[in-house]
């Protein structure tokens, strides 16, 4: 090993635990198999309690499937250490469709605090504006979070919040002002090292390209429109829309026509609708 070498390594082993920096933090959550889940999970947890919180990781939230390491040991309960009665918030799949909290992270792609006065992020999202948060600490089970959404390929959705550990707190803008972009960072290389891990298959052929065509055909097709409607709006002759629509699902695997809609959406084909 080269004098250069060792000496970065005695940098490393030097760093006081607290003290690393935001690249150093990037590497201890990261995932790069299965076995390494464990210790960036308990990195994580550290990382948090640091400042004065504790995890609570979802990494699918349309999933009732939790989250373990390569053991099978279940995150959130004995790294992240929600072992209290009442606290095992995971098993509830209600929690999906009914907390606040999964639920905006539907809407927003960046980190927010929440608590029963509302949601509080970087800019106005009417979505959020809108949504009900009457009874807000029964249905997300905390006073206030801290919350980073992570938007993964294929359309799933993974929901983390950061509890304060001083349960009665229900102002956490200091803590998101001052930790929000670095637990940001964190959550979003370790849930995306954790699902890539996990993953076994491919759920769409990686190398599927749609044509310009096939893209416009399914963008009409995707707000109803008939074949023969698209046929007029392109100036197409029906056969030639059919062809262009169902050579996208075979492009896509898709047994049928709202199959391969919603794939071409999960590849962002298609763009975003209100």
């Amino acid at each position: 090993m080269s004098e250069e070498a060792v000496s970065g390594n005695v940098v490393e082993l030097r760093t006081p635990l607290g003290r690393e920096n935001a690249s150093q933090l990037l590497e201890l959550v990261t995932i790069r198999c299965l076995e390494d889940i464990h210790d960036a999970a308990v990195a994580m947890a550290r990382i948090a309690q640091e400042r004065g919180l504790q995890v609570a990781m979802c990494d699918d939230i349309s999933s009732k499937e939790p989250m373990v390491d390569a053991e099978g040991t279940i995150l959130n309960a004995d790294i992240f250490r929600w072992l209290d009665e009442g606290a095992r918030w995971w098993e509830d799949h209600r929690l999906a469709l009914h907390s606040p909290l999964p639920r905006a992270c539907r809407y927003e792609s960046e980190p927010f605090w929440a608590n029963r006065h509302g949601f509080h992020g970087y800019w106005r999202n009417s979505y959020l504006d809108d949504m009900d948060i009457v009874d807000f600490e029964r249905r997300a089970l905390c006073k206030a979070a801290i919350v980073v959404p992570v938007h993964l390929p294929f359309g799933q959705i993974s929901a983390n919040s950061f509890i304060s550990m001083d349960r009665e707190k229900e102002d956490l803008s200091a803590e998101f002002a001052e930790h929000g972009n670095l637990l940001a960072q964190l959550t979003r290389r370790f849930v995306a090292g954790y699902v890539q891990a996990h993953r076994t298959k491919r759920r769409i052929r990686s190398d599927c390209v749609l044509s310009k065509r096939e893209v416009e055909c399914l963008r009409w097709a995707a707000i109803g429109k008939t074949d023969k409607e698209i046929s007029m709006i392109l100036g197409r002759s029906h056969a030639t829309i059919r062809y262009h629509i169902h050579r996208a699902g075979e492009k896509l695997d898709s047994v049928n026509r709202a199959q391969t809609i919603f794939k071409a959406g999960q590849l962002g084909y298609l763009g975003a609708s209100d």
